[in-house]
């Protein structure tokens, strides 16, 4: 099965269908698919998350989707850096330009990380890429993409939980901004914790 023919079986419908026929498996089938999203970029996240929280309940849905999502991310986040000493990776990192961006992302590597994994549509594998090969702690990586995926697997999940609820009442929207921007004010916090315990190399 190629990539056109995964992303013409992924509707709503046979989500539904495929998560219900494989419930005697707990919440792997509802992780597997949120963890090859990583591995297959055009993979539809936000069908996905609801689905899963319409399937498996709102806390159920958000937990299986989270996991697998982070999963993905730390398992290409540790790949990539494992592989970072290669010649063409060097290669290409010594390049003007984009040695300019690396140092962005060192700098600004935990709120990089964060704000993009909060958003249900973007670069997820170029995010995982850039933050290996800028040599991001694993830790801080670790951090700040698990709470970025919450944000927006909760927000995503909350919604898809009961479309219904936000169509007949679209107030309840201000609890998904609210909770956003605390998450946010959360995550300067601890980006100023990283800042301050990982000077950057060659800056003393």
């Amino acid at each position: 099965m190629g990539i056109t023919d995964i992303m013409s079986y992924m509707t709503e419908e046979n989500l539904m269908s495929l998560l219900d026929k494989y419930r005697s498996f707990g919440p792997v089938p509802g992780i597997l698919l949120t963890f090859m999203k990583s591995f297959i970029p055009p993979l539809p996240t936000l069908l996905i998350v609801g689905v899963n929280a319409a399937v498996y309940g709102l806390w159920l849905g958000f937990l299986y989707s989270w996991i697998g999502l982070v999963s993905g991310c730390l398992v290409t986040f540790v790949i990539v850096r494992k592989i970072a000493g290669h010649p063409y990776l060097e290669r290409w990192a010594r390049k003007p330009k984009v040695q300019k961006s690396l140092m962005w992302v060192r700098r600004n590597a935990f709120s990089y990380v964060f704000l993009l994994s909060m958003f249900p549509i973007g670069p997820f594998v170029v995010i995982n890429i850039a933050a290996g090969v800028a040599r991001m702690r694993l830790s801080a990586f670790l951090v700040a993409v698990a709470m970025g995926k919450a944000v927006m697997v909760f927000a995503v999940s909350y919604i898809g939980y009961d479309l219904t609820r936000f169509i007949d009442n679209p107030l309840h929207i201000i609890f998904v901004v609210l909770f956003i921007g605390a998450s946010w004010l959360i995550s300067k916090k601890i980006e100023a914790y990283y800042t301050r315990e990982t000077p950057i190399k060659g800056e003393n």
